[in-house]
């Protein structure tokens, strides 16, 4: 009979944790990237995720379900911990004196610069959902586990878990168009995405012409 990978991560065998580790350590990746949006952040989400995992591994209940949710809800706590510490650091670097900032021009081409604003603003709006909801959205539409496997991951019913996604998923549409309205200048003009059809020599003549 075959042991299971929960069995033998339970029981301490290091093989079985290279196993898990191969085998989840890009997912988890992923999962923290998407929500911190740094990538040496979820380096070190990653690495306090699998830590933890080893170290709680006693605490595994022995069945022989997957053992994914259980390693989504360690890096969702880690995650959580982490946030509380950014906002600390972040809180005590405000109260330090401004610096004088250089301006980036890099992004001055226009798809570029729109492309930016609505991803700056699609993760200010998740920032802005309930921690209960954000866990559930990153959980189940960034990382792609399904209703059960999050509910299990979050110690909460699978009810719960569509309740809060569809209220995340609302609310998200609200907040990120109110962030874009946000980013908007005062007096900026709308984004021209069509392209003048022709001879570029013939468009440039007409506009000549018409301003005479």
């Amino acid at each position: 009979m075959k042991v299971s990978l929960r069995s033998r991560l339970r029981a301490g065998d290091p093989e079985a944790f290279r196993e898990l580790f191969q085998e989840l350590a890009q997912a988890v990746h992923r999962h923290a990237l998407r929500a911190t949006g740094d990538w040496s952040a979820a380096e070190e989400i990653v690495s306090l995720t699998f830590l933890e995992v080893w170290r709680l591994r006693e605490k595994l209940e022995p069945n022989d379900d997957s053992v994914r949710p259980w390693v989504y809800g360690i890096a969702t706590n880690v995650l959580r911990n982490r946030g509380r510490a950014t906002r600390r650091h972040k809180e005590a670097m405000e109260r330090m004196p401004a610096l004088d900032i250089v301006p980036d021009f890099s992004d001055a081409v226009a798809d570029r610069v729109d492309d930016g604003r609505r991803l700056a603003a699609v993760k200010a709006a998740v920032a802005r959902l309930r921690k209960s909801d954000r866990d559930v959205f990153l959980l189940c539409v960034w990382s792609d586990l399904g209703y059960a496997e999050a509910a299990e991951a979050l110690g909460i019913p699978v009810g719960t878990v569509r309740s809060r996604l569809a209220r995340a998923r609302k609310r998200l549409h609200t907040f990120t168009e109110e962030e874009l309205r946000k980013q908007k200048k005062p007096g900026e003009p709308p984004a021209v995405r069509e392209q003048i059809r022709g001879d570029r020599a013939n468009a440039v003549r007409s506009i000549q012409e018409t301003v005479r």
